[in-house]
């Protein structure tokens, strides 16, 4: 149920932005997410769609996935993170709280689960466009 809280502070981002840069009108929002945020970006779809109006009422959003780039900090390895070498609880674990990632993955070269996030995190948007 996060993907609602998540569009619910898109669009008031999204709002803000329109606001600040005097669009009348918001045609199309851009918004990258993480891949470790694990949302479900069909619910996200939904729920933006149902929670715009205003200057967002005829917005497109567009989604884009980033792909998890790790880096372990003992041997220097990098690596992308793959969803589907972890069980279902342990996935759901990382959804709800991407810090935790360090409990349950480890370097693939070293086994080290001392690694820093390069890319993959967090939700931001991209591009708000519109008409003035």
């Amino acid at each position: 149920m996060h993907e609602w809280a998540l569009a619910e502070a898109i669009i008031t981002t999204a709002s803000q932005i329109a606001e600040k840069e005097g669009l009348n009108e918001v045609t199309e929002v851009k918004i990258k997410v993480g891949e470790l945020q694990q949302v479900e970006k069909d619910i996200l779809e939904f729920a933006l769609s149902n929670l715009k109006s205003g200057k967002l009422h005829k917005a497109k959003f567009q989604i884009e996935t980033m792909n998890a780039k790790l880096k372990c900090r003992v041997c220097g390895n990098q690596w992308f993170f793959n969803k589907e070498n972890l069980d279902e609880k342990t996935s759901e674990a990382i959804h709800f709280v991407p810090e935790i990632a360090h409990t349950y993955i480890q370097c693939p070269k070293c086994g080290s689960p001392d690694f820093e996030i390069l890319e993959g995190r967090g939700i931001w948007l991209e591009s708000v466009k519109g008409l003035k």
